[in-house]
């Protein structure tokens, strides 16, 4: 029996936002759902408070949950709570906020999107609960406050100009029931697999009971809200295949909690897969934002940096409000400052792991390439450098790595560089010529294989007090200081270099005049030992590696201006001098000096067109087969 009813109209503006909410199209109805049951949570939380307080409750043996009770044939839904529940008063007050909570904004951003995303802002300003209406023809709010005196009352309306509140009799159960009489196109959302499916998705980590037909659906617990002494290592594994679905544990988790400046807690995830994926997808990264437990955002990018993007997991804070869209989250200081923290604490909990070289070799072949896009994070340069891992002339494969501080921990006494070189494999980059003074003189490379290596190198510029230094702008008088490692290394003496050296500068020039343009200088070098000729850029200039990953960009195919190094004792080069000294226009001399400079091109991979030095080669074949046949009286 009823003891009072009444028949109220909505505000102007009420009915106003409930008519583009009636009426849009939306994408993600299913959000209605979440806001619901977040309610129906918050209001468990209010009873729990109260309890703890010892104050006098309605119904105090009632267990706290929620239930949703589905019902296909009738196309209806109940999401009923045990919660704090409502008096009269405050029913009129709660379900009204939504006039004095920025209903005008939320028009006018709904209009602007011309309804179809309205569904994003949903909720943004206070009106969370009339998302209902996107699913329901009609809604009826029963609800009975936990205050043993109060009376319950019901809340009805179609969502079209008024509601109706009525006073119930007095032997209603304590909480708030909504039973919801969905739209013909909504019926899906009296599917138990259905509601199953969205309660996993958004509110799985509810601190209460999710009940569905008497079974309860939430079952995965809020790991990250246990104290971390307790969780074993088997729960964090579990989770982490609960969160991803990867059947395979994690390398490693952090888990976090914090208090100041933000208070939030967390789980993140090293996985043990390649993150191959991450370059199809560059965008495709972040961590699960929660509010209260509650999935409000899925791979959020701003919590975390691109280079930490392998990272899998979720943040849970209580700062931050329930409903916050996409564009205001990354406008948020908080979420600035969580950034801030778990930046740290993931650097550090990689710099832990790095103790483990085995681990941290899989990390790295897993997800190296996606740490090194942060070499521009100047704020943390110094961590990002010590993760850092490279192959080097000290190993004995492609498989070995090294950090820069074990390569200064290598380092000769009195070196003040870290020396490196790029190539596309190891085996391109032992051949180069530049690498040749470093192997003569015992120290160590390290081998760049992946582009953004030598970027990475460069941008950091230091570590730990050594210069890092492409080998090919290595000085070599700087090199020269350390003694050289084998017997049949060069001398610095007479026999040496018997040649007369006005008669080489004389050649040096030669060669010159025959390169013309195409090359800066021919100079002797002191970097060669076992090759005839190679490329070295000008004073100043950048790398070979910067040089061509720049003209590659710029889809510039012109062969740079290098300075053409020749060793000088190097019997090709020795031959050369003879040819010249006995006649300086020979064209055999001239001929040989292309076929140097075109070799070194091939060699720094800037020879676009092979056919002119396969010619030469042939040419040359020619003349030094008929030379050595008739030497050997062929």
């Amino acid at each position: 029996m009823t003891a009072k009813k009444s028949t109220r109209q909505f505000k102007a503006e009420i009915s106003q936002l409930l008519e583009i909410i009636t009426h849009s199209i939306y994408t993600n109805r299913e959000i209605f759902l979440r806001e619901l049951v977040s309610n129906a949570s918050d209001a468990l939380d209010k009873l729990r408070f109260l309890q703890s307080s010892g104050a006098a409750l309605a119904d105090p043996d009632a267990p706290l949950e929620i239930r949703l009770s589905p019902d296909k044939d009738a196309r209806t839904l109940t999401i009923t709570d045990t919660g704090i529940g409502m008096t009269r008063e405050e029913l009129v007050e709660n379900i009204g906020t939504i006039a004095h909570s920025g209903s005008a904004e939320f028009m006018r951003r709904a209009a602007e999107q011309g309804g179809a995303g309205a569904d994003s802002i949903i909720g943004r300003f206070g009106v969370g609960f009339y998302s209902v209406f996107m699913v329901a023809d009609e809604v009826r709010i029963t609800t009975r406050s936990a205050d043993p005196a109060a009376a319950p009352v019901r809340w009805t309306s179609s969502g079209t100009g008024s509601y109706t509140i009525e006073d119930l009799d007095a032997d209603a159960p304590r909480g708030t029931s909504i039973e919801i009489s969905l739209k013909e196109d909504t019926a899906d959302f009296a599917d138990p697999d259905r509601l199953r499916e969205i309660i996993r998705a958004h509110s799985n980590f509810i601190g209460f009971p999710i009940l569905l037909a008497g079974e309860r659906v939430n079952t995965t617990p809020a790991l990250w809200r246990e104290p971390k002494f307790q969780i074993k290592k088997e729960q964090y594994d579990e989770f982490y295949s609960f969160l991803t679905y990867d059947s395979k544990p994690p390398l490693e988790h952090l888990h976090v909690a914090v208090d100041a400046p933000v208070q939030f807690t967390g789980l993140l995830f090293i996985p043990d897969a390649p993150s191959g994926s991450f370059f199809e997808d560059p965008d495709n990264y972040g961590l699960d934002l929660y509010v209260r437990r509650v999935l409000i955002d899925r791979r959020h990018k701003e919590l975390i940096p691109q280079y930490l993007g392998f990272l899998r997991g979720l943040v849970d804070t209580e700062d931050l409000p329930l409903n916050l869209s996409r564009e205001t989250l990354q406008e948020n200081l908080l979420v600035g400052k969580i950034r801030q923290t778990l930046t740290k604490q993931a650097l550090a909990m990689l710099a832990k792991l790095a103790e483990d070289q085995e681990r941290y070799a899989t990390f790295w072949r897993h997800h190296g390439k996606v740490l090194k896009l942060g070499y521009s994070d100047y704020a943390h340069r110094d961590q990002f450098a010590a993760l850092l891992r490279f192959n080097a002339s000290t190993h004995d494969d492609a498989s070995g790595l090294t950090s820069l501080a074990d390569y200064k921990a290598r380092a000769k006494d009195g070196q003040t560089a870290i020396y490196y070189i790029s190539g596309p494999s190891r085996e391109a980059v032992r051949l180069n010529p530049h690498l040749e003074i470093f192997t003569q003189r015992g120290i160590e490379v390290l081998y760049c294989f992946e582009p953004a290596d030598e970027f990475i190198l460069d941008s950091l510029g230091t570590f730990d007090g050594m210069t890092l230094t492409p080998a090919e702008k290595a000085d070599p008088a700087d090199l020269e200081r350390f003694p050289a490692q084998d017997a049949d290394a060069p001398k610095d003496s007479p026999e040496a270099d018997p040649a007369d050296p006005e008669a080489f500068e004389a050649m040096l020039a030669a060669a010159k005049d025959t390169l013309g343009e195409r090359v800066k200088d021919v100079r002797a070098s002191r970097r060669l030992k076992d090759s005839p000729a190679c490329l070295v850029s000008p004073d100043g200039a950048m790398s070979s590696q910067m040089e061509k990953y720049l003209r590659i960009m710029t889809k510039d195919t012109t062969p740079p201006l290098k300075v053409m190094e020749l060793n000088r004792d190097h019997p090709l080069v020795r031959n050369l001098l003879r040819i010249h000294k006995n006649d300086g226009a020979d064209a055999f001399f001239r001929t040989s000096v292309e076929q140097l400079y075109e070799s070194a091109l091939l060699l720094d991979g800037y020879l676009a067109d092979p056919h002119a030095l396969v010619a030469r080669v042939n040419k040359l074949l020619e003349q030094a087969s008929g030379w050595y046949a008739e030497i050997k009286r062929l």
